[in-house]
């Protein structure tokens, strides 16, 4: 009897001590799960921790939009992988939701857009995202549609536009670059359509969603399109019917930054991260990959 009982006993402290390991070895939750689940960039937690010490790579999630922004990241993954941390990309079609995905926690950095456009959506959202730093600038360019030339621009001919607030503007600036119109003296990039003062051809401003702008060629007569979706549409700059100076104010304002949550600029991660994307590798690589549609900004 006294035999049956410690063999009992002894089962019974086996199978604790398999449920208490089992509950351990649970893997911690991904970014992208809950908000409440994720860890700011930059913490150390206990998973980073033994993992540095295991000699494994630690995390970085990055959103970012398919072209350039994701190739870019594609290339800077060794860089990154050197200094202990292992890339994830997560790829966003859209402005929005990359944005709100770091805001939440999801992200440690998103890459894929320029000041003037995080600044609007900050106010427009109360959130608090910024800058860690700017590694390239796309010019805009003036895509032909139904019309091969500027020239051949009839009397109310439909010009595409970016529908955002910062990217309008800029597109309005480089129309009246090319004297299609004319805009309010000292408007600059704050330039809306409102803003056009002189419109002899009475050409039609058609807003559109950036992303469906190279969609759009076909029912307008030309388009002012966004330098990732041109290249992700396989439009070449140099088939462009007019593209911004790059000596341009457009050319520092919309430099693409790598945007993280306030107070998250400094952290390990995001040092990491700008050193990857700063780095010879990554500049060598946008300057042959992309023939002047992306320019390094470092």
């Amino acid at each position: 009897m006294k035999k049956t009982f410690y063999v009992l006993t002894a089962a019974l402290l086996a199978a604790g001590a398999l449920t208490a390991c089992s509950g351990k070895s649970q893997s911690p939750a991904t970014a992208g799960e809950t908000k409440a689940e994720t860890t700011k960039a930059g913490d150390t937690t206990a998973a980073d921790s033994k993992a540095e010490s295991d000699g494994e790579l630690k995390k970085i999630v990055v959103g970012a939009t398919p072209a350039p922004h994701a190739e870019i990241l594609k290339a800077a993954k060794e860089v990154l992988k050197e200094k202990g941390y292992d890339l994830v990309i997560k790829e966003y079609t859209d402005y929005v939701q990359p944005n709100l995905a770091l805001d939440s926690g999801d992200l440690d950095a998103n890459y894929f857009q320029h000041q003037p456009y995080l600044d609007q959506f900050n106010e427009e959202n109360k959130t608090t995202l910024i800058s860690a730093a700017s590694i390239h600038y796309e010019p805009f360019g003036i895509y032909a549609g139904k019309t091969a030339s500027l020239d051949a621009l009839a009397d109310g001919a439909q010009i595409a536009v970016p529908n955002d607030v910062s990217n309008e503007a800029r597109a309005l600036l480089l129309l009246a670059d090319n004297g299609l119109i004319e805009l309010k003296e000292g408007v600059g990039l704050e330039a809306t359509k409102n803003d056009i003062v002189k419109n002899d051809k009475n050409l039609k401003i058609v807003e559109v969603e950036a992303a469906q702008l190279p969609r759009s060629l076909g029912d307008v007569d030309v388009a002012v399109i966004n330098g990732n979706y041109a290249i992700e549409a396989g439009l070449k700059v140099s088939d462009a019917l007019a593209v911004e100076d790059a000596k341009s104010a457009a050319a520092t304002r919309y430099s693409n930054i790598i945007a993280v949550r306030e107070g998250e600029e400094k952290s390990e991660k995001t040092t990491a991260l700008v050193e990857a994307l700063t780095s010879d590798t990554v500049k060598k690589f946008i300057e042959d990959t992309y023939d002047g549609a992306v320019v390094p900004s470092f």
